[in-house]
């Protein structure tokens, strides 16, 4: 099928919200749009809404997509073992894309012959209405444990008026969701399109916003629109309707967990097995009747990407991937780096360079699409579109960071709990007391709730490298942030970004290495993928490369020069919120995000980003954040 976007509405609201919503991720999916709604009960309506991009099947698989057993189906992502769910079938399939297989797998595990028509008993609970009685999702974590691939799902099935949503193992795709006073619960692939509904106003998520200056990166399933949480990866949960058309969840199931479990140096995975892993994992993710690129940056990871291409295309029997980069001067030394990589292996190769003004004109559309205070990445923006008008589906480098600790601040992580809870300390803010004495709303934390569990303590989830590798997986730094990164950015110009480090046979063989293969007391982070890479025929001065953040390796320079420029502003901007001002003064890219991020998202009269406007306008316009003062 392909990336998409996807939106739903269940509960007691006139069905045409889905349709506005989906209308509103156009850019996620310019090649269809497609909805479908039915009323099932006394005042109770299901709807979803889909726009595509057209990756599989390209003719066929228009969504919603309904089957025999009466069930419909909106999906964003892909099944990569479609084929074999296929082969072992006995359903009618309709397409011949990978989205029909999750109402294969469905089909044949779930019987309609204990089907159940009362109505969940249940009330509000923090943010959604919530059920009490048995866990219905539990009945679902065996067929969708058969589903390989990365996605956010719905499924209505009408005979236990049941709606499932699902999200993939690690959250490589996101799925969002917020409920009304009136009981509508609304989901989608991104928070903007919650501004489809009336009642939705755009409010901060205080709890979040703390998290995300002291942590770096949003926790648990929050995000930073107060109201709104994310499906958890890994999870699936079912929803139905109360005696009054309610939306009410009726079960939340964990079906995948990753777990850092070290083995000895003599029982973990040699060089040879992660790269054979990462062959074969690469090689699911060309599945694609459109052309594929590899965004290449000249670290080891995107490289390795590189190295594999050849081999990985031959065992899918799929075209050799082309390479794309972009920094900011051809002396760059991403760029010198990547010209290297592709030169060696023989792939052809598009490099381009950044205008000195991409700061000025792209920051709006940075912030708008990404929902996230984060400029340094800024490259992302032309990077994608100018990708996406010659290929539709791209490969990067990310996971492998979080795989085998490729991150600075690993070597000192004393430093590093010191410093979050510094920051923390410095926020004269109650939320900011509230996460160090761990005392959220109850009420906030649970299944289905936007946090797993308490606020962590950083002196505890730092205490060591693998259990900071552990709650980084978990809680935050991939799915929230490097994730989030690359799905709304590459969607934003309907590219679709895939990443072959986080594939079922690479993720679990990483999680077995000791720690002293992925962070060694001296040397080079992440010894054990360099042995790897130095099998390929990569150079060896890509594979002995240190590793640089993705933003300032890019565009160091522009980076440098913009935010100095900005710099009386940002602090002026900073001192309006003098309960935060202290940290964001330390944090100057984050202090110009977040007053971005008030300007285009918490606006309610925004909705979409407005070409007459510079840049500064937009920043100097921002609402203020009247409750942090």
């Amino acid at each position: 099928m392909g990336m998409c976007g996807i939106a739903g509405q269940l509960g007691p609201d006139a069905p045409d919200i889905a349709a506005k919503m989906a209308s509103c991720l156009h850019h996620r999916g310019p090649d269809g749009f497609g909805s479908w709604n039915e009323v099932f009960g006394p005042n109770a309506y299901i709807s979803f809404g889909h726009s595509r991009l057209a990756i599989v099947d390209l003719t066929g698989s228009q969504q919603p997509i309904g089957s025999d057993h009466g069930c419909v189906l909106i999906q964003n992502g892909e099944i990569y073992n479609h084929r074999r769910i296929r082969s072992g079938s006995t359903y009618p399939f309709r397409t011949n894309g990978d989205g029909e297989s999750i109402l294969a797998a469905h089909s044949e595990a779930i019987s309609a012959s204990s089907s159940s028509n009362e109505f969940p008993e249940g009330g509000p609970h923090g943010w959604f209405r919530i059920a009490k009685g048995s866990n219905r999702a539990l009945r679902h974590v065996e067929w969708i444990q058969r589903l390989d691939g990365i996605w956010g799902f719905a499924l209505w099935d009408p005979r236990y008026s049941e709606l499932i949503l699902c999200r993939d193992p690690l959250g490589v795709k996101p799925l969002l969701r917020w409920q009304s006073s009136e009981g509508t619960l609304l989901f989608s692939s991104e928070a903007k399109s919650f501004r489809a509904h009336p009642e939705y106003t755009p409010v901060m998520d205080m709890h979040a916003l703390v998290a995300r200056l002291a942590f770096e990166y949003p926790l648990d399933n929050t995000t930073l629109f107060q109201g709104v949480a994310q499906v958890r990866p890994g999870t699936v949960e079912t929803w139905s309707v109360d005696s009054n058309g309610r939306a009410i969840l009726t079960g939340v199931a964990q079906y995948s967990t990753d777990s850092v479990t070290p083995l000895s140096h003599a029982k973990s995975p040699s060089p040879e097995e992660l790269l054979d892993g990462l062959r074969h994992d690469l090689a699911d993710r060309l599945m694609s009747d459109v052309p594929v690129g590899i965004v290449l940056s000249g670290g080891l990871d995107s490289s390795m990407v590189a190295a594999l291409a050849y081999q990985s295309a031959k065992i899918a029997d799929r075209p050799v991937p082309t390479c794309w980069t972009l920094t900011e001067s051809e002396d760059n030394p991403d760029h010198i780096a990547a010209t290297d990589v592709a030169s060696a292996m023989d792939l052809d190769h598009t490099t381009w360079t950044m205008d000195d003004d991409v700061f000025w004109k792209r920051l709006p559309d940075l912030s708008w699409y990404g929902e996230d205070l984060d400029v340094s990445v800024l490259f992302f923006q032309p990077l994608f579109e100018k990708m996406s008008s010659n290929v539709t589906v791209g490969l990067c480098g990310q996971g492998a960071d979080e795989l085998h600790a490729g991150y600075p601040r690993y070597r000192d992580l004393r430093s590093h709990s010191t410093e979050v809870a510094s920051r923390l300390a410095s926020m004269n803010i109650t939320e900011a007391r509230a996460l160090e004495s761990k005392s959220l709303p109850s009420n906030l934390i649970g299944p289905g709730q936007a946090w797993v569990s308490p606020p962590p303590s950083p002196s505890t989830v730092f205490s060591n490298l693998e259990s900071t590798l552990q709650f980084e997986l978990d809680r935050g730094q991939l799915t929230n942030f490097q994730l989030r990164l690359v799905d709304r950015h590459s969607m934003a110009h309907g590219l679709e970004v895939r990443v072959p480090f986080l594939g079922r046979r690479h993720r679990s063989l990483s999680h077995k290495l000791p720690m002293d293969q992925r962070l060694p007391l001296v040397g080079l982070e992440k010894i054990a993928l360099r042995k790897a890479a130095a099998l390929t025929d990569l150079p060896r001065s890509v594979v002995d490369r240190p590793k640089l953040p993705a933003g300032t390796a890019t565009s160091p320079r522009l980076l440098d020069e913009f935010l100095h420029e900005m710099g009386p502003r940002i602090r002026e901007w900073n001192a309006e919120i003098p309960a935060l001002n202290s940290v964001l003064d330390g944090m100057p890219e984050i202090g110009l995000g977040l007053r971005l991020f008030q300007a285009m998202h918490l606006d309610p009269s925004n909705s979409t980003i407005s070409p007459n406007k510079d840049l500064i306008s937009i920043l100097d316009e921002a609402p203020p954040m009247e409750v942090l003062n």
